[in-house]
């Protein structure tokens, strides 16, 4: 088997561990790996098979040589440094959002548009969608093909590592202050409301205990940047500029797993009988239904394993033609990383 050398940018970071893990995970022939970070992390060393690599600092020239590399270091890095990679003849597959929605640079989730994948010829760049766009794409995939989606609702329950590896410590410094009744608390007026709360750093408010409607900057149209990555995300992945999308996205005090419940109208009616069946039959999808022994998707099941998991299925009472579910998965996971070196294997196999 041909092997080729594979860079990681932001190998230090949740994602960039988590893509070094994968990689082996899934036995990728790596022939050589590089490893690049801030210049904080220089000298860093991480283990893969066995094997020590020093990690090095992200720099411009230092793709020379590479065939793949996998970029989580964040927008403004990508932009960057991913087009110097590309002129050095490295196909970049990019995990942050600076890329997704440049019409010449494919979006891709494996399950659902592999072909996309040979389109990273225009830029030699593909990119990674968002993790809450990912989970939900690949089980409404088939469901889609079926009976054409019409609208999708949803609303997202995502967990700190969405944020990176400090709002997880912030989540777990939070919780161990209040159960300890230790921490700096701030006083915050609503409109006349005060209420006291630990002091955030990461988030604009306590993340522990609480729950947050937001993830992302707010945009003009009062949606966030998350919502609306969301909304544009799903139609070019799905290749269908006229569905309909109503997102919500809350941040939740979870460490790992996003959450979903996602409420879709389809143009032929579909059962949950039917969409039961479509859906155990769908690659990358595993259905958790048996309200009876309260069989249902949760985090801690998703945590540390490939699938999205669906539950909850039920054709939904108040909208004809609508089907409701509940999603779930881990988002470092699927929703980053594995689903990198899914089109890094589909790059490999088919054009590389």
């Amino acid at each position: 088997m041909k092997e080729y050398v594979v860079a990681i940018a932001g190998a230090t970071g949740a994602v960039g561990r988590e893509m070094l893990k994968i990689l082996e995970e899934r036995n990728f022939p790596v022939k050589e790996l590089r490893l690049f970070a801030s210049p904080k992390s220089e000298g860093l060393e991480l283990e893969f098979k066995g094997e020590k690599i020093k990690v090095r600092t992200l720099k411009k020239g230092v793709f020379k040589g590479c065939d793949i590399a996998l970029f989580s270091c964040g927008g403004s890095r990508s932009l960057e440094f991913a087009p110097d990679a590309a002129n050095d003849g490295c196909v970049v597959i990019d995990n942050s959002s600076a890329w997704r929605m440049d019409p010449d640079v494919p979006l891709v989730v494996p399950e659902v548009n592999p072909h996309r994948v040979g389109d990273y010829k225009k830029k030699g760049i593909i990119a990674n969608p968002n993790c809450s766009t990912i989970q939900m794409v690949v089980p409404l995939k088939p469901l889609h093909d079926y009976g054409k989606i019409k609208h999708i609702f949803v609303a997202t329950y995502q967990s700190t590592s969405g944020a990176g590896q400090k709002a997880m410590e912030e989540l777990l410094n939070q919780t161990t202050a209040k159960l300890n009744f230790r921490g700096e608390t701030v006083t915050v007026n609503f409109d006349g409301i005060e209420f006291e709360e630990l002091k955030a750093g990461v988030f604009a408010h306590q993340i522990a205990f609480n729950c947050l409607p937001h993830i992302d900057v707010f945009t003009e149209n009062f949606y966030t940047k998350e919502e609306m990555k969301m909304v544009n995300e799903t139609r070019k992945i799905m290749e269908d500029p006229n569905i309909s999308v109503s997102p919500t996205t809350v941040r939740v005090p979870v460490f790992i797993g996003h959450s979903e419940v996602v409420t879709i109208t389809t143009e032929i009616k579909i059962t949950r009988e039917k969409a039961i069946e479509l859906l155990s039959n769908f690659p990358g999808v595993k259905v958790l239904d048996d309200p009876k022994n309260n069989v249902y998707p949760m985090p801690i099941v998703a945590a540390g394993r490939d699938e999205c998991f669906v539950g909850r299925i039920r054709e939904d009472v108040g909208i004809e033609n609508g089907l409701s579910m509940w999603i779930v998965a881990d988002n470092l996971r699927k929703g980053a990383a594995l689903n990198a070196v899914q089109i890094a294997e589909i790059l490999i196999r088919d054009y590389l």
